[in-house]
């Protein structure tokens, strides 16, 4: 169990630093998400882990990394449009 924890943490950390170096704009602090992150990972994994039960260990990495993304892709802000006076008025 511990060794999924850990492999959940990096593994949610590594998913937060690929979406910082592409998308950055997008997101708020560098901070906030790779605790986000990480945090994600850490849910993932335990809810993982208590639905498969012991013994599932690449199914708890491969459903960590699912929800970190999830909760990562929470943090996006849409793309700033520029309107114009047409559509405007």
């Amino acid at each position: 169990m511990i060794l999924e924890t850990l492999g959940s943490v990096v593994l949610g950390l590594a998913l937060a630093w690929a979406a910082l170096r592409s998308l950055s704009p997008r997101l708020p602090s560098r901070r906030a998400v790779l605790g986000t992150g990480a945090l994600g990972a850490l849910f993932g994994a335990g809810l993982t882990h208590s639905v498969l039960g012991p013994g599932h260990a690449a199914a708890t990495l491969v459903g960590s990394v699912l929800i970190s993304a999830v909760t990562l892709s929470l943090l996006l802000r849409p793309r700033r449009r520029r309107l114009s006076r047409s559509a405007a008025a």
